[in-house]
């Protein structure tokens, strides 16, 4: 490989709480065990050097005042969706957002009454659950169930219920999913649309892990699916994930509708901050480079390594829990009923048992799985064999 994957960042004292906080109530790390951070989604991989020379060529000027968006930026976009995802877009398509959190906000404020209904899938992404509450918005789940092969699926007829029964105008579309590392297929697209369309529903789309795909994935972008699409879906996407770079804030819209464009841009102004960060800038112009399309590209291929080892390996040595091989993102979405149950455990006793031989994963019940735990996959593949040698040997066989 041309970047190195198998460093891992010794980011200790560096500004990560990845690497600080354990985040499950009452867990230590026992005496003898180094710790792997598996639980929030950040990676643990050497960055990307595109960004960082990109970021140093521009401190060389040392004037950090007033600025607009560059050409440099649109075109870095622009040229990043059509040679990654196949689509033509307009500059004017292109909206900056300080997140996509803060984005998802804007438009649902654009599209939805203070205290209105809100359609979600349920599993959920906690960012998703936690800013809608505090905003006031009434979530309405739509469950995903995996079928007899174990692939996470959408019920469209209870979506279509609950569209209706609801009167719900506003859903929140996750693509691929988080957290359970779904690549959505045209045709599941397609239906989903056609339910939002018959029941005169905005669809909001995070796609903030649309270039981390496993295995050979596609990423079919919502808004170019149809006609229909372009004037219904507002697309969220950052370089937050794919390069790790959550820490200098900075995603963007694709809105393709003039006038829902400028009913959301409204609202993303009202608060007087939603401007970009001048670093933040240069570091997506280096990112959606040639160079970082083959550091992502290489990446890919780790955690597609990555996510192959481990669902083999729970498949193979941990009787009990259930998982659907992620097709994108680098988290797992583990479903322990089975072994809690069948050791006389508590999904709190076995997280804080990983935790103990240093494997610092995240409890998925906050994601709406009663008996889940969220593994996140994005280190060294030794790091990776390391934290499930572990598991089998001091946990799940122990």
């Amino acid at each position: 490989m041309t970047y190195d994957f198998t460093t891992m960042t010794d980011r200790i004292g560096k500004d990560s709480i990845a690497v600080t906080d354990i985040p499950v109530p009452g867990a230590q790390i026992q005496e003898g065990f180094s710790r792997l951070p598996m639980w929030i989604a950040d990676m643990c991989f050497v960055g990307a050097p595109s960004i960082v020379e990109a970021m140093r060529n521009r401190l060389d000027t040392p004037a950090f005042g007033y600025f607009d968006p560059s050409q440099a930026y649109y075109d870095a976009i622009l040229n990043w969706q059509k040679t990654r995802n196949g689509v033509t877009l307009n500059q004017e398509d292109i909206g900056y957002e300080n997140g996509v959190l803060g984005g998802l906000l804007s438009a649902l404020r654009a599209i939805c009454p203070q205290g209105g209904k809100v359609l979600v899938h349920s599993p959920t992404y906690i960012g998703f659950t936690f800013s809608l509450k505090r905003n006031g918005f009434d979530i309405v789940h739509t469950p995903l169930t995996q079928d007899e092969n174990g692939i996470w699926r959408m019920d469209f007829e209870d979506m279509d219920k609950k569209l209706k029964e609801n009167h719900i105008h506003a859903a929140i579309f996750c693509s691929p999913h988080n957290p359970t590392g779904r690549v959505w297929e045209r045709w599941e697209l397609e239906q989903a649309l056609e339910v939002y369309r018959r029941n005169d529903c905005y669809v909001i789309c995070d796609e903030i892990w649309s270039d981390l795909l496993l295995n050979g994935a596609k990423h079919i972008p919502m808004h170019s699916v149809s006609e229909d699409a372009a004037h219904r879906v507002i697309s969220l996407y950052a370089p937050s994930k794919t390069f790790n770079l959550a820490g200098l804030i900075g995603s963007y819209h694709v809105i393709r509708d003039p006038w829902l464009r400028d009913q959301v841009n409204a609202q993303a102004a009202l608060s007087g901050y939603n401007s970009m960060n001048v670093l933040s800038m240069h570091a997506l112009i280096g990112a959606y480079s040639d160079a970082g399309a083959l550091w992502v590209d290489e990446l890919d291929q780790v955690l597609s390594d990555n996510a192959n080892y481990a669902y083999d390996f729970i498949n193979a040595h941990f009787e009990g829990v259930k998982l659907s091989k992620p097709q994108g993102t680098y988290m797992l979405f583990l479903d322990c009923e089975g072994w809690v149950k069948a050791h006389n455990k508590t999904l709190d006793e076995l997280e804080r048992a990983g935790v103990a031989v240093g494997v610092v994963w995240q409890d998925g019940r906050m994601f709406h799985g009663p008996y889940a735990i969220r593994m996140n996959l994005a280190l060294p593949t030794k790091y990776v064999k390391e934290a499930f040698d572990r598991l089998d040997k001091y946990v799940f066989n122990a």
